[in-house]
């Protein structure tokens, strides 16, 4: 059997998933992680410890370390077999802009 004339890598299944597993990674856990970690922030300086800013607070570090976890590390463990470019990914992909967002509500706050 041979393939059909109009298929191409995105068009699979397996290209789908790698497509999306890029997005994820370079674009959309940055992104997320960097306001994640200047609203936690904000919380922590801010001082009001309200049930429901605790419980949001805690609801959005649940959500990032299941996005980290599952999208990031678990995701490049896979591709690549190697649990340091791994960890590499985490770093780089969660660790960096989350610690940036933390950075960016310290100065703002002092202000």
């Amino acid at each position: 059997m041979t393939a059909a004339p109009d298929s191409s890598p995105l068009h699979t299944p397996q290209g789908w998933h790698r497509l999306f597993a890029q997005v994820v990674r370079y674009a959309l856990a940055p992104v997320i992680l960097f306001f994640s970690g200047f609203f936690t922030a904000n919380f922590l300086i801010s001082g009001q410890y309200t049930w429901p800013r605790t419980s949001r607070v805690l609801a959005l570090t649940l959500t990032l370390l299941v996005l980290s976890w599952e999208f990031v590390y678990k995701e490049q463990r896979t591709r690549s077999g190697s649990a340091e470019q791994a960890r590499g990914a985490l770093l780089y992909s969660c660790a960096i802009p989350y610690v940036v967002g933390v950075l960016l509500m310290l100065v703002l706050w002092k202000l």
